[in-house]
């Protein structure tokens, strides 16, 4: 008979403490910068997902998840339809990362609103939670995905993409806590998402971009899962993530390991997400940043521009080191393209990403100006800065320089509720301003705790202009 270490059994486990902390954190009254930013997580969610439902490559993802959760449900798609909450989690998710502008982390490196709220308003539909209890789920959701992947590190964030690992384990919390699991249940529920986590930027290097949408669609599949078998009693991973084989040594970790469960008492991981300015990758942000400054300190002209030198952080071309593009599905990676695109038409908006003229000579020959270098500097700030510099020089010897180390939409320098909903009819043109009335209203309402007992019930209108009757 196997004896097994009374020592091992006592072991309190970073793993430990993060569950209980969840539970806590779930418990206690919503903190009110809590509950406001739920409403703009939920605000962002929707619009990343009407703007995505747009795109010819919304269409697959909806008949991908169709096919692999079939089934009748309730559960909204953006788009059209509805499906099983497993499907609906699946396309959501899938959908909402189409267009790069959902939300964002410095530190984690991921995207946590597509694998934090998917999930939840899936289950919504058909479990008839209570406000209340999605948001429990959805701040469960940031709350894991962040400290996971801030723990994880730029090393694993440069092989793996952290939305699918940490993404994965997030979507789980948020599962597990949405449907009122017991701390055991949570804890096994996190360690089986936890065996589960993958996603490869190896589809960056091949070409492979129109399927990175793929990575949050399965991070939730997989999460959604993990969290229903550990209701069904089934045992996850304790150490998932601190043990020899856990997530962090298996998974090239080498960030901080106390962001797992340091700081319990700090505020709530979903407050430090970013908001995304700029509809590509927010590895490129503050060099769009720094040239918009420039455009409107200087006014500048593309037709009087001699050349642009750009200095970033390297990491940021591990991810967005497209040269220049070949299809709409490479805008986003792309900063010379960005660049060009935004002082050319002095805007980067859906329309510049979705249907550029890649063959514009105007276009190309201003790319062609555009040289980038990276700095070993300005790594060493990174994940928790961004820095980049833009120095533009004219055909007449002027030059002009702008830097940025944070961006637009960080926590530091937040968008207010109505540029929000700006930003919404700017990503999501489409959209008609009774649907996006309908939307701003809904996600507003998670901000009142007098509206918490009420039924979190999403209207198919929320999704679609004209939704599917059944």
């Amino acid at each position: 008979m196997k004896v097994i270490s009374l020592n091992k059994i006592m072991t309190k486990l970073a793993e430990d403490s993060l569950v209980a902390h969840l539970i806590t954190q779930a418990r206690r009254p919503v903190p009110v910068d809590t509950r406001q930013r739920v409403a703009q997580a939920l605000l962002d969610w929707f619009t990343a997902g009407w703007s995505g439902s747009a795109m010819d490559l919304a269409a697959p993802f909806r008949a991908l998840a169709s096919k692999a959760f079939a089934g009748s449900g309730n559960s909204p798609v953006f788009g059209a339809g509805r499906l099983t909450p497993l499907g609906a989690g699946f396309a959501n998710a899938a959908i909402a990362h189409l267009r790069e502008i959902d939300d964002a982390h410095r530190a984690a490196m991921l995207h946590p609103g597509v694998v934090s709220i998917s999930p939840v308003l899936a289950l919504a539909a058909e479990a008839s939670l209570t406000r209340r209890q999605a948001i429990a789920g959805m701040v469960a959701g940031y709350e894991v995905s962040l400290r996971l992947g801030e723990a994880l590190g730029t090393r694993h964030a440069s092989l793996f993409h952290a939305t699918a690992t940490a993404g994965a384990v997030g979507t789980a919390a948020a599962t597990a806590m949405a449907l009122g699991l017991s701390a055991d249940q949570l804890h096994h529920a996190l360690g089986i998402a936890a065996t589960q986590s993958a996603g490869l930027w190896q589809l960056v290097d091949d070409d492979a971009h129109e399927s990175k949408s793929l990575h949050p669609g399965f991070a939730v599949r997989n999460g959604m899962m993990a969290a229903w078998a550990a209701q069904a009693g089934l045992p996850g991973a304790r150490a998932f993530f601190t043990g020899k084989r856990g997530m962090y040594a298996l998974l090239a970790g080498e960030g901080p390991l106390s962001a797992v469960d340091g700081g319990l008492d700090g505020v709530d991981r979903l407050n430090t997400a970013t908001i995304k300015a700029w509809p590509s990758c927010a590895q490129i942000f503050t060099p769009l940043d720094a040239m918009r400054a420039l455009m409107d300190e200087h006014a500048l002209d593309a037709r009087a521009v001699e050349a642009i030198d750009v200095t970033i952080f390297p990491h940021a071309l591990k991810i967005a080191g497209v040269d220049w593009p070949l299809k709409a599905s490479e805008t986003p990676f792309s900063l010379p393209y960005v660049l060009a695109a935004l002082l050319l038409k002095g805007r980067l908006g859906i329309e510049e990403m979705e249907t550029p003229d890649l063959a514009d000579p105007a276009l190309i020959a201003l790319g062609q100006k555009i040289r980038v270098a990276t700095s070993d500097e300005f790594q060493k700030a990174f994940p928790e800065r961004r820095p980049a510099e833009v120095m533009v020089t004219l055909k007449g010897g002027q030059r002009y320089s702008a830097k940025r180390e944070l961006r637009r939409g960080d926590p530091e320098d937040p968008f207010t509720w109505d540029q929000l909903q700006q930003r919404m009819r700017a990503f999501a043109p489409a959209m008609s301003s009774s649907a996006a009335g309908h939307i701003t209203a809904w996600c507003e309402a998670f901000a009142d705790p007098a509206r918490d007992d009420e039924l979190c019930v999403p209207d198919p209108r929320l999704f679609t202009e004209t939704p599917v009757s059944r």
